[in-house]
Formats: structure tokens, sequence, C-alpha cells
């Protein structure tokens, strides 16, 4: 069997739920046999168990209790523990997001088991799986196994994977297991929604970010409007992050967020190390810069060399006058 940690807000599956529940289902069907089951923590809204059915999954473990609202990581790693002792999975998927990064390697500890972060691929080797990882900043990539220690546990970068088509004919059984008190020493008190983004970083299909030679707040304006547009989220680098210019929630990279778009605008971006290890592994990368040896144009698919206050404003009305057709 494999099992999906479902990531949810406000009790909906999220898009890499979604994801991980396809890839689980590729896997589970290459060989032949096993089933897919989602672990839900907390209650899913009206509808969800029959949308994750749809999506691939067999059965659901919804795991409930008071401990599990709001969010507190101790508490989640607890009701992932009770829900892999009830299921015995051969392999567990978390999502590599921000929630995930800090709920995956707690849950390995607790389960004692083998964790391989951040994976952009799965194969069955012998008994267990590989899984395909970049290291280095993102410059080169890592097959990895596991130990004889079940469950293999793993993070999945987010839009690595396709969400299959629906299937309304699928259904999954469902179980709820209560989750007693635990004991916290951290819980989240409160979120705040980034201002108007179609879409959070890390579940954008198309991202435009800004750097240095965005030169102040003021001309994210320009970005903005392309972003409005294109139906993109606003990203930024590490330097217009650290100037003020916008805030760290939009920061892609190695110490902002890491994304895999299918579309990447990287403007006025000269392409760092710490910059690059976050969006390299974009599907397609569109870079403008007036400074032709920029290393971004290094991993860019396409290269604009010219100045980006003539160059973004000539691309959004472009792209405006497509849409009106």
């Amino acid at each position: 069997m494999i099992a999906v940690v479902a990531e949810t807000r406000d009790g909906s599956a999220r898009r890499i739920t979604l994801e991980m529940l396809a890839e689980a289902r590729r896997l589970s069907d290459a060989r032949g046999s096993g089933a897919v089951s989602v672990v839900a923590l907390g209650v899913l809204a009206a509808g969800e168990a029959d949308r994750l059915a749809q999506h691939g999954a067999d059965s659901i473990v919804q795991v409930e209790g008071a401990a599990l609202e709001p969010y507190a990581p101790e508490a989640h790693a607890e009701g992932i523990r009770a829900a892999v002792e009830s299921l015995k999975p051969e392999v567990l998927f978390l999502g590599a997001t921000s929630r995930g990064r800090d709920l995956a390697p707690r849950a390995a500890a607790k389960l004692r088991a083998g964790f391989a972060s951040d994976c952009v691929g799965f194969e069955w080797a012998g008994d267990g799986l590989t899984a395909r990882r970049p290291v280095f900043a993102g410059k080169a990539f890592t097959r990895v196994g596991w130990s004889a220690a079940r469950p293999q546990i793993a993070s999945i970068r987010p839009n690595t994977f396709r969400p299959l088509d629906p299937d309304p004919s699928r259904k999954a059984a469902v179980q709820s297991l209560a989750l007693g008190d635990v004991p916290v020493h951290a819980r989240v008190t409160g979120f705040e929604k980034s201002e108007g983004e179609t879409a959070d970083l890390t579940e954008a299909d198309i991202i435009v970010s800004g750097g240095r030679a965005m030169q102040g707040p003021e001309n994210f304006e320009l970005l903005r409007k392309l972003c409005k547009a294109l139906g993109a989220t606003l990203g930024a680098s590490r330097a217009a992050v650290d100037a003020g210019w916008i805030d760290h929630s939009h920061q892609v990279g190695q110490t902002g967020k890491v994304v895999n778009p299918t579309l990447y605008f990287a403007i006025g971006i000269s392409g760092a190390i710490q910059h690059m290890a976050g969006m390299s592994s974009s599907k397609t990368i569109v870079a403008i810069n007036k400074d032709k040896d920029a290393p971004i144009f290094k991993v860019a698919s396409y290269g604009i060399v010219g100045d980006l206050y003539q160059i973004v404003p000539a691309l959004t009305e472009e792209v405006e006058k497509i849409r009106k057709e």
C-alpha cells in the first residue's frame, strides 16, 4: 500500500495532494497490485472524500481530534503515526511544501523510518522504491534508496506530477480514527493571506519574478500588471526582498520558496546560485536582463537582452491584446 498525507486548507485538499495521488496511483498500477490510501489530518469538507476517490484514492483514513486544529506539528506527526500503525503502508508521501518540510522529518523520526526530501521521480527497484531528487542547489540529480525499515517516506516537490483526470465512477472507503490529547510545544495562531495572488508560489503554473534591477518597490507595479495579464503569481529574488521592496512571502530561492512552474519569468535577476536553487527546475524559463553575460541565461529556455522597463510593458500589452482576441 502507498499512503498519501493530504495537505488541506479549510478541509479541502490542495493541488499537491492530487499530484501525490497521481504518482501513488501510477506506482501502484505499475506493480499490478496494491492500494492507495489518503491520510487526512482533520475533518474533510463536504464532498472532499468523493473528490479524493475520483483522483485515485482507494481508501481514506480521517484522523480526528481537537489537538489537530489549529496546526501543531507534534499533533500532526502523532496523527500520522497512528494512521501508519493502522494502515501499515509500504510507502508514505507528503508534500515538499512549507508545512510538509516541517512535518515530514518529525513523522519520519517518530516512525523511525528513512526519509527522502523534495523528490521529483520514483521507480520500483526490487522490493522497494528509488527516488530521484535534486542536489547541489539543483545542479545535479541523485537517486536514493531506503533501508529495510518501513514505510519508505518521501516528500514530493509541488508541480512535478500532473493530477489524474477525475473518474466519477471511483469510490473510496472512509475510516475515522480518533486522536487523543497530544502535548504540543508550538501551534500556529493564524495566517496572513498574500496580496491578491492567483495561486501560492509553490502551486503556481506561471510565475513572474523581479530582482535587484527593479530598483524600488514602485517598479514592481510593472510586474503586477504582467501577472494580471498572464494570470501569474508574483515572485522576487532575495536581493529585492532584502532591500525591503517586497514581502518575504514572494521570495523564490534556497532561503525562500522552491518553485516548479510551467513558465517562469526572471526579470532583472542576475541568477545567483541561491535564486537558481529555487527555480531551475521550472519547465520553461524566460530571462530578461540587460547584461548578456548574466548567469541566468545559462538556465534560461529563452533570453531577452535589453531594458526591462521597455520590454515588460510591451510584453504586457501583447499578452493583453492576445487575450482579447
